[in-house]
């Protein structure tokens, strides 16, 4: 299946104001589709889906994925302008680099509540909708966190590695209805996750040794536009000169 087939498809992208989610929205939209931008940040999703014009239609919607009632607002209202959605990426995240025991217990239910929570509520607000139709396709960003462990970091690795079991969970359980779930597990990227390092004392990565997101979002574009007969379940997409990574 080529991209063109996307011709005419809703996708919905959270975290689309910034990073991966931007990328991965200008995609969606260049290959056909209407794309609903979700973020907490509405002023940032409103600028990337009004750029969005010259390639496909664009709504702009201020989302913080870990409150049930704003996600399922979110996609009724998706739902209600489009008639339909195709297409769920849970770009969003965030993280806090502390050590557990300085790490507070309402910083962990933060990173558990966008990083693992957010991608539940997404997926379980859209598989109505999806069902409906026969075919839908959920992509949950995970990380190589889920592969490998550092310090400071156990929360972003219990929910990565969290969203991973999820997402093999919910892709049995989707495919009877025709709904695909793919996993994508990128390494570094040229993002703005790592701002707050200096302010932490951490020092900021190599920007030689991070990849594109607009990489990783072609890969995502990949794997939806695959043969509905074939599923691409996880897939780990690295900067090739990544350090962190045999």
């Amino acid at each position: 299946m080529s991209d063109d087939a996307l011709r005419g498809k809703v996708a919905l992208i959270t975290g689309a104001g910034s990073g991966l989610g931007e990328a991965t929205a200008r995609a969606f939209a260049r290959a056909g589709c209407a794309v609903a931008c979700l973020d907490l940040n509405q002023e940032a999703a409103g600028r990337v889906a009004g750029e969005l014009a010259g390639d496909g239609e664009g709504l702009a919607l201020g989302c913080d994925v870990s409150d049930a009632d704003a996600v399922f607002a979110a996609v009724e209202a998706v739902t209600g302008r489009f008639g339909r959605l195709d297409i769920a990426v849970n770009c969003a995240a965030t993280d806090y680099v502390l050590p557990v025991d300085e790490l507070t217990v309402a910083q962990w239910d933060r990173i558990i509540g966008v990083n693992l929570r957010g991608p539940f509520l997404v997926a379980k607000a859209a598989l109505p909708a999806m069902r409906r139709q026969g075919s839908g396709h959920i992509v949950n960003i995970a990380s190589t966190a889920a592969t490998r462990a550092w310090g400071n970091a156990s929360a972003y690795h219990a929910s990565k590695w969290g969203l991973v079991g999820f997402s093999r969970g919910l892709g049995v359980e989707g495919r009877v209805d025709g709904i695909r779930v793919t996993t994508v597990i990128p390494g570094g990227m040229r993002t703005h996750f790592f701002d707050r390092f200096p302010e932490q004392g951490i020092p900021m990565p190599d920007e030689r040794h991070l990849q594109d997101p607009a990489n990783v979002a072609e890969t995502i574009l990949f794997a939806v536009c695959l043969p509905p007969e074939s599923s691409l379940q996880e897939v780990i997409v690295t900067p090739l000169t990544e350090t962190s990574w045999p």
